[in-house]
């Protein structure tokens, strides 16, 4: 599973601020329009990725970055590039963040927060420590999961959903990435996808260590899922 969007599993500001590389794609004005209302409380934005992208980590953001792959260390900018702007808004000015050995950005005192990308699009939520214990997002496109890693995500039980929503499997693979993402920086306990237990109609997934996380879903026009524990 992944931490920040440095790596891969495998292979907001105010209302309607737009980030730089938003009119690049055809879906990122809409998608933030989405973001901007997921959860109250919890600041949402994305961008898409682009060329040159790379030059915004900062020495220290590069430096701490092991991928020398372009790709990587560009998506990893443009979630920096969102992530900043979030941060802005709240009163941390032009911070750096880090990757942490465990994977996850170290984010300024006081704040919960998580960075992700596909190939496209890059996001990052932020909120204050205070309201949110723990938070992961996770972006994909809106497309279905492919037949050969179903199994690898889905448990027996949540099976269910897939012959009625082409898209069940890939909101469960997105739903459980942000649930490790929101949990590993909190108790550093390695999950595997079929450790995370997902309901989508209730929005919840649980836990080995049995806690229960809400989760909040975006399915267009890209797939954006937030799981967060509240403090």
């Amino acid at each position: 599973m992944l931490l920040d969007g440095d790596t891969t599993h495998d292979a907001l500001p105010a209302a309607g601020r737009a980030f730089t590389g938003t009119a690049h794609h055809p879906e990122v004005a809409a998608l933030q329009r989405v973001l901007d209302v997921l959860v109250p409380g919890v600041a949402v934005g994305c961008r898409a990725i682009l060329p040159g992208d790379e030059a915004a980590l900062r020495e220290a953001e590069a430096d701490s970055i092991v991928s020398t792959i372009v790709a990587v260390r560009r998506a990893s900018g443009a979630a920096r590039v969102v992530a900043r702007a979030l941060l802005d808004d709240l009163g941390h000015r032009d911070v750096v963040l880090v990757r942490t050995a465990s994977g996850a950005p170290a984010w300024p005192d006081g704040i919960v927060g998580s960075l992700a990308h596909d190939q496209e699009i890059a996001v990052a939520a932020v909120a204050s420590r205070a309201r949110i214990a723990a938070l992961g997002i996770d972006v994909e496109p809106a497309d279905p999961l492919p037949d050969d890693i179903v199994d690898l995500v889905v448990t027996a039980a949540e099976h269910d959903g897939l012959d009625r929503d082409p898209l069940h499997g890939r909101l469960l693979f997105a739903a459980k990435e942000a649930v490790y993402k929101a949990m590993h920086p909190l108790d550093g306990v390695f999950l595997d996808f079929h450790d995370i237990v997902v309901d989508l109609a209730a929005r919840t997934a649980v836990v080995p260590s049995g806690r229960i996380l809400d989760l909040a879903v975006c399915r267009a026009p890209r797939i954006v899922v937030l799981a967060l524990l509240r403090a």
